[in-house]
């Protein structure tokens, strides 16, 4: 289920709020100019799709977000537990940064979390399949898909140059667990 956890920045255990109300969560995303929406495929999905069908699957989902938002390509990225690649990968999402384009995930399968850095608050955003998340260009966040991650994602943007990551050098993100995914 969706959930956000806002917190101190300065103490991840001051929490001010902790919600899975998804009207809640949605309000307090859209003040920051974040989104979060809920999908559902057109037609079932096998557990094994192809890019080519989950990107269909969710055509006019992702169609209207691009007329809204003028972002020009979608892909498909899935990580599954014990790939190789996922420490090193996720030493890079978890040191907060920002992006030049906006950062949009839809969980097709799996969580994962991201920690939007606004001001003396960090808002704590889980995501699970069903679930649109989107961090505004220029957003000091962080992401992280748990230890062992198990996600597919849908990645919606203007240019992939865009997602390249601009480390902020603040160092907020260190004092903050870390996503684990519910039992």
């Amino acid at each position: 289920m969706t959930r956000l956890i806002v917190s101190s920045a300065a103490d991840p255990n001051d929490v001010s709020l902790d919600t899975e109300d998804f009207g809640v969560i949605a309000a307090e995303l859209a003040a920051l100019g974040a989104r979060v929406e809920r999908w559902q495929a057109t037609h079932p999905l096998a557990p094994n799709a192809s890019q080519a069908e989950i990107l269909a699957a969710y055509a006019p989902e992702i169609d209207r977000l691009k007329r809204e938002r003028g972002y020009q390509a979608a892909d498909v990225v899935s990580i599954k537990p014990n790939n190789p690649n996922w420490p090193a990968l996720r030493q890079k999402f978890v040191v907060e940064h920002i992006h030049h384009d906006d950062e949009v995930r839809y969980f097709v399968e799996g969580s994962g979390a991201f920690y939007i850095h606004v001001g003396d608050r960090i808002l704590q955003v889980v995501g699970e399949a069903g679930d649109l998340l989107s961090v505004p260009q220029g957003t000091p966040h962080w992401f992280d898909g748990g230890e062992t991650a198990d996600f597919t994602c849908i990645r919606v943007f203007t240019d992939p140059a865009g997602w390249e990551a601009h480390y902020t050098g603040d160092e907020t993100w260190r004092g903050f667990p870390r996503y684990h995914k519910a039992a």
